[in-house]
């Protein structure tokens, strides 16, 4: 094997491919990225088993080949590289030269055929959106996944393709967030999978928000597998970069009983100051008082919080609001993190009592329903 690589665009492929790689792999090879060079590129990639990444990239090939190498000294070595022509050459021991500039190094490798394919498998539904869109929606949900082991069908997001609409839930069980989006399905059926934690992470990590790049997903009861523009032609970077990781095998709850059904009493509040209102007034919360009160009365919404180490704090907005005086105490950090994920400017905020949930909505695609802490 024997190419010529751009060093930004080299490093770059290896920055994609790098997280997945576990601190303590269960076998050398899996610390690993497999390179293949062919044709007119290099495709990278690594895996843990349960998630693979590939990605690929130009580079100019006199001799094609394969080799893996130590992806996170190899990643290091890239990136201090003096020069932007990078010269890489494997010979038959498994040995591997990389020069730049004045700067040689000699690195010992591992051969392709100790290194586990990533899964192929016939998938049973095929979806394509706009990259934007499903980063939105899995930052509107993904703080809400359950990070209990013991309770692992939620360890991770609900996707349910139904009906022309793609909705994606998370719950942990004290918290539960819902998005929805029309999309056309075009040929495919429908069909749910629960995304595990980790590649709901990696996922968020590669998608972007520029709107002109789309992703690609196929999955069946086992596997899912995401295609995922990066770059365009001009800039070279990379082509394309494939997730393909394990669903989490079980199913999920019926979240739809999670939703209040009725409506009581709704005011509508600005989502920053509110956030902001609430992070003050969680200031001075300590483990063993970690809430914050919610009061409604005639045109105030007020936000109080103490604890015997601190102290305490208040903050008052005003409001639409003319309906019987209400006050629910909540998890701060349950709040917060919804108000932090949305983009909306105002959003709606519905209570009915001290002991029923307090649910955040916006235009009626997304909600997060907060069960409230006794008091």
């Amino acid at each position: 094997m024997k190419f010529k690589v751009n060093r930004d665009h080299f490093s770059n492929g290896l920055a994609q491919v790098l997280n997945v790689v576990g601190t303590r792999p269960t076998m050398p090879v899996l610390s690993n990225v497999l390179i293949e060079a062919d044709g007119d590129h290099l495709d990278l990639t690594t895996t843990n088993l349960d998630l693979g990444i590939r990605c690929r990239i130009k580079a100019s090939v006199a001799q094609a080949g394969s080799i893996t190498l130590p992806v996170r000294r190899l990643n290091s070595i890239v990136r201090e590289l003096p020069s932007l022509d990078v010269q890489v050459e494997a010979s038959s021991n498994n040995q591997v030269k990389i020069a730049s500039g004045g700067s040689h190094f000699r690195i010992m490798g591992i051969a392709q055929d100790d290194f586990p394919p990533l899964s192929e498998f016939a998938d049973e539904h095929s979806f394509k959106l706009e990259q934007s869109v499903l980063g939105q929606m899995l930052g509107s949900v993904s703080y809400a996944q359950s990070a209990d082991e013991s309770r692992y069908f939620l360890n991770g997001v609900y996707f349910h393709f139904h009906e022309g609409k793609l909705t994606l839930v998370a719950t942990d069980g004290r918290r539960l967030a819902l998005v929805y989006r029309e999309m056309d399905f075009g040929d495919s059926t429908g069909g749910s999978l629960i995304l595990p934690a980790k590649t709901v992470a990696e996922l968020v990590r590669l998608l972007t928000k520029e709107e002109k790049y789309t992703v690609s997903l196929a999955f069946n009861d086992r596997r899912v597998a995401f295609r995922i523009e990066v770059a365009d032609e001009a800039s070279g970077l990379v082509d394309e970069v494939q997730l393909i990781s394990k669903v989490v095998e079980g199913s999920y709850p019926n979240y739809q009983q999670v939703i209040p059904k009725e409506v009581h009493q709704r005011v509508k509040v600005e989502r920053e100051l509110f956030l902001q209102c609430i992070h003050r007034a969680a200031l001075v919360t300590s483990e063993k008082s970690n809430s914050v009160k919610i009061k409604l009365s005639n045109n105030l919404l007020e936000i109080t919080a103490s604890s015997q180490d601190f102290g305490d704090a208040h903050e008052s907005l005003a409001v639409d609001y003319s309906g019987p005086d209400i006050q629910v105490a909540f998890n701060p950090g349950f709040l917060m993190d919804p108000l932090r994920a949305l983009s909306k400017d105002q959003i709606n905020f519905e209570l009915k009592d001290e002991v029923s949930p307090g649910v955040f909505k916006t235009d009626g695609s997304f909600l997060c329903v907060i069960m409230p802490v006794r008091l």
